[in-house]
Protein backbone atom coordinates (compact mmCIF):
# COMPACT_ATOMS: atom_id res chain seq x y z
CA UNK A 1 0.00 0.00 0.00
CA UNK A 2 1.27 3.33 -0.49
CA UNK A 3 1.60 6.30 1.56
CA UNK A 4 1.57 9.81 1.23
CA UNK A 5 5.29 10.77 1.22
CA UNK A 6 5.40 13.77 2.99
CA UNK A 7 3.18 15.33 6.25
CA UNK A 8 3.34 18.91 5.84
CA UNK A 9 3.56 21.10 9.17
CA UNK A 10 2.35 24.68 8.88
CA UNK A 11 4.71 26.80 11.39
CA UNK A 12 4.03 29.54 13.74
CA UNK A 13 4.46 32.09 10.80
CA UNK A 14 1.69 30.05 8.74
CA UNK A 15 3.94 30.31 5.29
CA UNK A 16 6.99 28.81 6.09
CA UNK A 17 6.06 25.07 6.51
CA UNK A 18 7.89 21.96 7.85
CA UNK A 19 8.14 19.33 5.50
CA UNK A 20 8.42 15.54 6.72
CA UNK A 21 9.14 12.95 4.24
CA UNK A 22 7.97 9.39 4.93
CA UNK A 23 10.93 7.25 5.32
CA UNK A 24 10.62 3.69 3.27
CA UNK A 25 13.32 1.51 5.57
CA UNK A 26 14.00 -2.23 4.92
CA UNK A 27 17.30 -4.23 5.10
CA UNK A 28 18.87 -2.12 2.40
CA UNK A 29 18.70 0.95 4.11
CA UNK A 30 15.94 3.49 3.27
CA UNK A 31 14.14 5.28 0.62
CA UNK A 32 12.46 8.89 0.54
CA UNK A 33 10.86 11.20 -1.57
CA UNK A 34 12.17 14.72 -1.29
CA UNK A 35 10.86 16.93 -3.83
CA UNK A 36 6.84 16.02 -5.51
CA UNK A 37 5.63 19.05 -7.37
CA UNK A 38 1.89 18.00 -7.54
CA UNK A 39 2.00 16.97 -3.68
CA UNK A 40 3.35 20.24 -2.90
CA UNK A 41 1.23 22.28 -5.28
CA UNK A 42 -1.91 20.02 -3.61
CA UNK A 43 -0.87 21.58 0.10
CA UNK A 44 -0.75 24.81 -1.59
CA UNK A 45 3.23 25.28 -2.16
CA UNK A 46 3.65 26.48 -5.26
CA UNK A 47 7.35 25.90 -6.02
CA UNK A 48 9.38 25.46 -9.36
CA UNK A 49 13.47 24.70 -8.86
CA UNK A 50 15.37 26.23 -11.40
CA UNK A 51 18.68 26.02 -8.77
CA UNK A 52 19.76 23.87 -6.70
CA UNK A 53 22.68 25.18 -4.35
CA UNK A 54 25.03 22.68 -1.40
CA UNK A 55 27.08 23.93 1.23
CA UNK A 56 29.41 22.33 3.72
CA UNK A 57 30.29 23.92 6.62
CA UNK A 58 31.95 22.51 10.37
CA UNK A 59 30.70 23.03 13.57
CA UNK A 60 30.15 26.66 14.74
CA UNK A 61 29.97 28.10 11.24
CA UNK A 62 26.63 30.18 10.83
CA UNK A 63 25.71 31.18 7.70
CA UNK A 64 22.76 34.02 6.43
CA UNK A 65 20.80 35.81 7.06
CA UNK A 66 20.31 35.77 3.27
CA UNK A 67 18.05 36.78 1.01
CA UNK A 68 17.57 38.24 -3.28
CA UNK A 69 16.01 41.38 -3.51
CA UNK A 70 13.38 42.63 -6.59
CA UNK A 71 12.63 40.35 -9.25
CA UNK A 72 15.27 37.99 -7.65
CA UNK A 73 13.41 36.99 -4.19
CA UNK A 74 13.78 33.73 -3.84
CA UNK A 75 11.74 30.67 -2.07
CA UNK A 76 13.67 28.06 -0.39
CA UNK A 77 13.21 24.19 0.15
CA UNK A 78 16.23 23.44 2.63
CA UNK A 79 17.55 20.11 3.84
CA UNK A 80 20.45 18.05 5.23
CA UNK A 81 22.10 15.67 4.08
CA UNK A 82 24.96 15.19 7.28
CA UNK A 83 25.16 16.33 10.07
CA UNK A 84 22.82 18.89 12.41
CA UNK A 85 21.75 22.68 11.80
CA UNK A 86 19.75 25.53 13.71
CA UNK A 87 17.72 26.95 10.50
CA UNK A 88 16.51 30.26 10.80
CA UNK A 89 13.58 32.05 8.77
CA UNK A 90 13.06 36.03 9.41
CA UNK A 91 9.49 37.54 7.84
CA UNK A 92 10.67 40.73 6.11
CA UNK A 93 7.39 41.08 4.12
CA UNK A 94 6.80 44.35 5.58
CA UNK A 95 2.92 44.35 5.09
CA UNK A 96 2.67 40.72 7.08
CA UNK A 97 1.90 40.83 10.26
CA UNK A 98 4.36 38.91 11.24
CA UNK A 99 7.09 41.25 9.71
CA UNK A 100 10.70 40.83 12.08
CA UNK A 101 9.27 37.50 13.86
CA UNK A 102 11.47 34.04 12.93
CA UNK A 103 11.20 30.39 12.34
CA UNK A 104 13.59 28.41 14.58
CA UNK A 105 13.90 24.52 13.36
CA UNK A 106 16.44 22.12 13.74
CA UNK A 107 17.19 20.30 11.05
CA UNK A 108 19.07 16.78 10.19
CA UNK A 109 20.04 13.66 8.70
CA UNK A 110 18.36 12.13 11.39
CA UNK A 111 14.81 13.77 11.34
CA UNK A 112 15.51 14.14 7.43
CA UNK A 113 12.91 17.08 7.94
CA UNK A 114 13.03 20.11 5.33
CA UNK A 115 12.13 23.58 5.54
CA UNK A 116 9.82 25.42 2.87
CA UNK A 117 11.08 29.20 3.44
CA UNK A 118 8.49 31.26 0.91
CA UNK A 119 9.54 34.58 -0.78
CA UNK A 120 9.93 37.49 1.35
CA UNK A 121 11.89 35.58 4.02
CA UNK A 122 16.00 35.91 4.90
CA UNK A 123 17.39 32.86 5.79
CA UNK A 124 20.24 30.95 8.05
CA UNK A 125 21.48 28.65 9.71
CA UNK A 126 24.05 27.51 12.55
CA UNK A 127 26.13 24.55 12.74
CA UNK A 128 25.65 22.37 15.55
CA UNK A 129 27.26 19.08 14.80
CA UNK A 130 31.12 18.33 13.70
CA UNK A 131 30.37 19.50 10.22
CA UNK A 132 27.09 19.73 8.16
CA UNK A 133 26.00 19.66 4.06
CA UNK A 134 22.90 21.43 3.53
CA UNK A 135 20.97 21.22 0.01
CA UNK A 136 18.51 24.24 -0.88
CA UNK A 137 16.32 24.20 -3.73
CA UNK A 138 15.78 27.44 -5.02
CA UNK A 139 12.56 28.64 -7.25
CA UNK A 140 14.45 31.66 -8.96
CA UNK A 141 17.54 32.54 -10.23
CA UNK A 142 20.46 34.17 -8.09
CA UNK A 143 21.70 37.65 -8.93
CA UNK A 144 24.93 39.02 -6.84
CA UNK A 145 23.86 42.79 -7.24
CA UNK A 146 20.48 42.00 -5.31
CA UNK A 147 21.85 39.85 -2.74
CA UNK A 148 21.16 41.53 0.61
CA UNK A 149 21.25 40.25 4.43
CA UNK A 150 20.38 41.23 8.05
CA UNK A 151 22.98 40.97 10.58
CA UNK A 152 22.40 37.60 12.44
CA UNK A 153 22.49 39.10 15.97
CA UNK A 154 20.11 41.76 15.42
CA UNK A 155 18.46 42.30 18.61
CA UNK A 156 15.24 43.20 17.40
CA UNK A 157 15.41 39.75 16.00
CA UNK A 158 15.46 38.38 19.53
CA UNK A 159 16.92 35.39 18.10
CA UNK A 160 18.58 32.44 20.74
CA UNK A 161 21.51 31.01 18.50
CA UNK A 162 23.08 28.15 19.79
CA UNK A 163 26.25 28.80 19.54
CA UNK A 164 27.11 32.01 21.18
CA UNK A 165 30.57 32.79 19.17
CA UNK A 166 29.79 31.94 15.83
CA UNK A 167 32.04 31.54 12.97
CA UNK A 168 31.05 33.67 10.08
CA UNK A 169 32.18 35.42 6.47
CA UNK A 170 33.08 39.06 6.38
CA UNK A 171 30.13 39.90 4.28
CA UNK A 172 27.75 38.37 7.34
CA UNK A 173 29.97 39.74 9.60
CA UNK A 174 28.17 43.74 8.44
CA UNK A 175 25.09 43.09 7.31
CA UNK A 176 22.74 46.21 8.47
CA UNK A 177 20.30 45.43 11.67
CA UNK A 178 16.42 45.03 9.98
CA UNK A 179 15.44 48.96 10.97
CA UNK A 180 19.06 49.91 9.08
CA UNK A 181 18.14 47.88 6.37
CA UNK A 182 14.30 49.37 6.19
CA UNK A 183 15.69 52.76 6.67
CA UNK A 184 17.82 52.11 3.65
CA UNK A 185 14.55 50.82 1.69
CA UNK A 186 16.68 46.95 1.93
CA UNK A 187 13.71 45.06 2.44
CA UNK A 188 11.44 43.02 0.50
Amino acid sequence: MYRLPFEFERLDISDVILIKPKIFNDSRGYFMETFVKKTFENFGIDFNVVQENQSYSRKGVLRGLHYQLGKYVQAKIVRVLKGEIFDVAVDLRQSSPTFGKSIKVNLSEGNKNMLYIPRGFAHGFEVLSEDAIVVYLIDNDYEPKMEAGIRWNDPDLNINWPIKSPILSEKDSKWPTIKEAKANNLLI
